[in-house]
């Protein structure tokens, strides 16, 4: 069992659908509800709100609108990402948007960013603009290159030489991007899928953000080999002087039943194991269990998950598509009913 208090949020994909049992029938509805949620796991007592970015598909794409008017109806609440698939991005814009949300948020965001999982549409970045590189056909050496260009502008040095005539004064010397908001730089996570991208991670001083699938590198069950990927990430933190300690999260499908209505979704739905296979030609993954029981049932088993007991940060996904009110009930079973037990409350 775990003795450290966890921050504890949601991770949201944002799906959408015109069916009639579901809760989020269009793009509207489900970023309406984005927002709403936020305010709703603030009241609950929760200590993150996060969002899954995709594009070409029925869920959230464009985080920095939400994250703002998220912001702008909550308090306390981190607001995040987990991830924004750099492959699609503008690293200009991104400082430019990211400044502003963090701004309005007064420093509450907290962006994952990564490469990116497969998508829905072959080589999608390419349509942003983005042509992948004949060396490098997924884009991830493009994604951590614009990482690192990132990094640099969050820094808030001046890189641009000022036009002799401007249109408004300008401050002496070279010119950054406005606005800049001088905490992002240590509020920037990657999500990391395997053990190398997570020591990359912590040599560039990141945060670091594992999910529910990674690399299989070893055989073993998914929460011992996300363990090691996080001591691996903690041990390399630790030959680098950043200037600040990382915060390390991971993400779990857990549903406390607690009531007739988690019965009707949950009961029984729970994966009791990890599962294998391949998500493109070169990479074989394992994917992590799901949880679905009594809350003293989840406690036990929770309770000998060796991430979760090296994580600092848990991300419970959401069903969106049940609306606001079951989901922020989602998050509240969790933070009452489960939570205190393992130490985490």
């Amino acid at each position: 069992m775990t003795s450290s208090r966890k921050n504890i949020g949601f991770l949201s994909f944002g799906h959408w659908t015109p069916h009639p049992d579901s809760r989020t029938r269009s793009a509207g509805d489900v970023l309406h509800q984005s927002i709403d949620l936020a305010q709703a796991a603030e009241d609950v007592g929760a200590d993150g709100a996060y969002f899954r970015v995709h594009h070409f598909a029925r869920q959230l794409s464009s985080p920095f609108p939400l994250l703002a008017a998220a912001a702008a109806k909550t308090k306390t609440i981190e607001l995040g990402t987990g991830v924004i698939d750099l492959r699609y991005e503008n690293p200009m814009y991104f400082i430019e948007d990211a400044g502003a949300a963090d701004l309005i948020s007064d420093g509450r965001l907290q962006l994952g960013v990564s490469r990116g999982s497969p998508e829905q549409v072959i080589d999608g970045w390419r349509y942003f603009g983005y042509p992948a590189a004949d060396d490098d056909p997924s884009g991830a050496e493009a994604a951590r290159e614009k990482m690192l260009l990132i990094l640099q502008l969050l820094d808030g040095q001046g890189f641009a030489q000022p036009n002799p005539r401007p249109m408004f004064p300008n401050p002496p010397g070279l010119l950054r991007l406005e606005p800049h908001s001088a905490g992002l730089r240590q509020r920037m996570w990657w999500g990391a899928g395997s053990d190398a991208t997570a020591r990359w991670a912590a040599e560039h001083g990141m945060n670091l953000m594992s999910s529910t699938l990674k690399n299989d590198e070893s055989g073993e069950p998914f929460h011992v080999q996300q363990a090691k990927q996080i001591r691996e990430f903690r041990a390399e933190w630790a030959k680098h002087d950043h200037g600040f300690e990382p915060r390390v999260s991971v993400s779990r499908s857990v549903f406390a039943i607690t009531n007739d209505e988690d019965r009707r979704y949950f009961l029984g739905s729970g994966d009791r194991d990890d599962s294998f296979g391949q998500i493109d030609e070169q990479t074989r993954a394992v994917f992590g269990r799901s949880y679905a029981g009594e809350p003293d049932e989840l406690i036990d088993e929770l309770g000998r998950d060796e991430a979760l007991a090296e994580a600092d940060t848990v991300l419970f996904t959401v069903p969106n598509q049940l609306g606001v009110d079951y989901n922020a009930h989602v998050l509240e079973a969790i933070l009452t009913h489960v939570a205190p037990g393992l130490g985490w409350r």
